[in-house]
């Protein structure tokens, strides 16, 4: 029994994953906060409003839910818990049914610029020095 519910909750995994994959990405030219630590506080200021001309907190996308997806970031997505991987899909179909239905989220629903955090980055790292190790291999 515990097998038929592992293997259901797998492939909901995988039919969540490949929408995931399967919806439309742009990339989002954001001032990261990874970036803005050692800058003055007025290039730290200019940061939230590049994010709130964008618009994209105004649907609840978070920086990465908008990154362009090769194949170093389709693998780091297979990689992500589950529970942000849920999280990713539904900002992503609540951003499309917005769009399509010609709206935004209420003011106090949108993504802030402090909680706009970049999840993907320690598993595209990895994915990336993964590679990088792969094509060093090959050339010996």
């Amino acid at each position: 029994m515990c097998e038929t519910s592992s293997l259901s909750s797998a492939k909901r995994r995988d039919n969540l994953f490949q929408a995931f994959l399967d919806l439309p990405s742009r990339q989002c030219f954001c001032l990261g906060s990874k970036w803005r630590a050692g800058l003055p506080w007025q290039h730290q200021a200019s940061g939230w409003r590049v994010l709130d001309a964008s618009g994209f907190n105004k649907l609840g996308l978070m920086q990465d839910d908008t990154i362009y997806k090769n194949d170093d970031v389709k693998e780091a997505i297979r990689r992500l818990p589950e529970t942000l991987c849920n999280d990713t899909v539904f900002h992503i179909k609540r951003a499309l049914d917005l769009t399509i239905r010609q709206l935004i989220l209420p003011k106090e629903q949108w993504t802030k610029y402090e909680e706009d955090t970049f999840y993907l980055e320690p598993y595209l790292k990895e994915v990336i020095w993964e590679r990088k190790e792969r094509e060093e291999w090959a050339k010996k």
